[in-house]
């Protein structure tokens, strides 16, 4: 069983960042995805970002690409989001989820363990 507990939401000023992070406990992780998902009021949740915890690859949603980074420490069990020139439309809860298997699937359905989810709140 993976757990899962997300850190560094806050409230920043447009065009600001933010380090998001998701540190993972439980059994071993080398056959896990790990994405960041985002949901704003009255929005259902949306995939922003996803990475494989043995190779490393990556994948994020086009309305980010440029401005936000999904990585990993290995050492840390912790996986990170960059999240770069911030716009008031990235404002929400951010969840980190996981999945077993080997692709990055953008559908929330598809990972059975999530974080408690952590406010980013982006003011214009």
């Amino acid at each position: 069983q993976v757990q899962l507990v997300e850190s560094g939401g806050g409230l920043v000023q447009a065009g600001g960042s933010l380090r998001l992070s998701c540190a993972a406990s439980g059994r071993s992780f080398s056959t896990h995805i790990i994405a960041w998902f985002r949901q704003a009021p009255g929005l259902e949740r949306e995939f922003v970002a996803g990475i494989s915890w043995s190779d490393g690859e990556t994948s994020h949603a086009d309305s980010v690409k440029g401005r936000f980074t999904i990585s990993r420490d290995n050492h840390q069990n912790t996986v990170y989001l960059q999240m770069n020139t911030l716009k008031p439309e990235d404002t929400g809860v951010y969840y980190c989820a996981a999945r077993l298997g080997t692709s990055v699937l953008v559908g929330p359905s598809r990972y059975g363990t999530w974080g408690q989810g952590t406010q980013v709140t982006v003011s214009s």
